[in-house]
């Protein structure tokens, strides 16, 4: 039997606020400022009778009470059991009922939305198109971001939806993560988010580590990363995260090994091959799938990816599962790069691309 197993930083895989999708820039900004004012307000230690007014009428401008609203932009998030901001009076009007800051327990938010923005559906398209059996997602924002993906936008692509997805928090503040999507069990998985260097998170995100059952009773351990970007902090600093990282995977890579012979390193590395990172995994006898005999593409797997240089997503292979792999092959067509290769029709600019890097992916006989 063959298993196809991908890697693909999705890049647009992120509930946004509902009021990015508003038509018009000037309902946007009228929209924020308002949100920034009702927060301003909500942070007083005293309300005033103008605040308690202000407050009210802010609340029922966006719908605020209604928990059926399908166009709220705003909600007001409330502790169960606790103290509250407001209620409703017959009617309908809102009254604000706490005094102050310290009067109530709760926040107001920015509602989110699903996920079905255009570049999306680009996004979708593309993995519909690789219809891989194991696809590691690199850049989404929650496990509930994946399973409205997976139940939503992939069936609006006719592919068909994966049985199992799974994502744990990493440490990246902004909610970048790495997930899967795989057709075939997962049966276990384990965190590398408390992994320190020395007294702070090693991983950007995490180094999650799946076990996959295959068709055949062996399991594959496939660890998924997203290594530190070049473009935040100062570049010596991140090239020894990355090499720290790097280190730390060859180390998880090898305990894998004691428990299966069937091993994958996955993930935009952020780095490139002649890089020292990447040669620490190398050197672990890891391979690339880029550099077997089946794949006779472009170099790289970021823009356009016609250089080394661009080269940064890997499947690094265990010997075992190297002896296994029949074809290799980038999906570049959800990139927007007009003068080096054509894109899918649905992809007409940078702003609507599925991503700037493309999809790798592998076949292996299992």
């Amino acid at each position: 039997m063959t298993v196809r197993i991908a890697t693909f930083n999705a890049e647009n895989l992120f509930r946004r606020p509902r009021v990015f999708a508003l038509p018009g820039a000037a309902e946007r900004r009228r929209t924020l400022e308002d949100f920034a004012a009702l927060v301003a307000l909500l942070d007083h230690a005293v309300y005033t009778a103008a605040d308690k007014k202000r407050i009210a009428a802010l609340l029922e401008k966006y719908d605020v009470p209604s928990a059926q609203s399908k166009t709220r932009p705003i909600l007001v998030n409330e502790t169960k059991g606790g103290a509250k901001l407001y209620k409703v009076r017959k009617g309908g009007a809102v009254e604000i009922v706490a005094e102050g800051r310290t009067g109530w327990v709760g926040w107001a938010e920015l509602v989110r939305d699903d996920v079905d923005q255009e570049a999306v559906h680009n996004t979708a398209r593309v993995i519909a198109e690789i219809d891989a059996d194991i696809l590691l997602t690199v850049e989404v924002e929650d496990r509930l971001t994946l399973h409205r993906f997976n139940a939503q936008v992939l069936a609006a692509q006719g592919a068909g939806r994966y049985p199992f997805n799974l994502l744990i928090d990493g440490n990246d503040s902004r909610g970048i993560d790495v997930g899967l999507f795989s057709r075939l069990p997962v049966t276990a998985l384990r965190s590398h988010i408390f992994d320190v260097d020395p007294a702070r998170p090693l991983f950007s995100r995490d180094c999650a580590e799946f076990e996959i059952q295959l068709p055949d009773g062996e399991p594959l351990w496939l660890l998924g990363n997203h290594f530190k970007s070049k473009g935040y902090g100062k570049p010596a600093e991140s090239a020894e995260k990355r090499r720290l990282q790097a280190q730390r995977v060859r180390q998880i890579y090898t305990a894998a090994l004691k428990r299966s012979s069937r091993v994958v390193v996955a993930g935009d590395l952020n780095d490139t091959p002649d890089s020292e990172p990447i040669g620490l995994l190398l050197r672990a006898r890891m391979k690339d799938v880029m550099s077997h005999r089946g794949y006779t593409g472009a170099p790289g797997t970021y823009g356009t990816g016609q250089s080394v240089k661009q080269k940064i997503d890997y499947l690094l292979l265990s010997p075992e599962l190297w002896k296994r792999v029949e074809t290799v092959d980038v999906e570049r067509r959800g990139v927007w790069a007009p003068n080096t290769f054509p894109s899918f029709d649905t992809v007409t600019s940078k702003a609507n691309q599925a991503s700037d890097h493309g999809a790798l992916y592998a076949d292996l006989t299992v």
